[in-house]
């Protein structure tokens, strides 16, 4: 996927523009100077998670949870 790439005086004339389309579109745009990309500019995300998106994946459903788990000698540790 090409990402828009866009001169910073063109940037300057029509920011509200630019900005208005990466936060609705959610696509990045690149700012250039002399033909060479120096900014990035896209759409904001928390880096906050909820509880449940922190705990995802780390739970594991086991057949019997009374059993060890892994290769323990379990009468090493009496």
């Amino acid at each position: 996927m090409e990402q828009e790439k866009v001169s910073k005086s063109e940037f300057k004339a029509r920011a509200l523009e630019f900005l208005r389309r990466v936060e609705t579109s959610g696509e990045h745009l690149i700012v250039t100077d002399h033909g060479k990309a120096t900014l990035e500019i896209r759409r904001y995300r928390s880096q906050e998670r909820s509880p449940l998106e922190v705990l995802q994946g780390s739970v594991i459903q086991y057949e019997d949870p009374t059993e060890p788990v892994g290769d323990q000698d379990w009468d090493a540790l009496r």
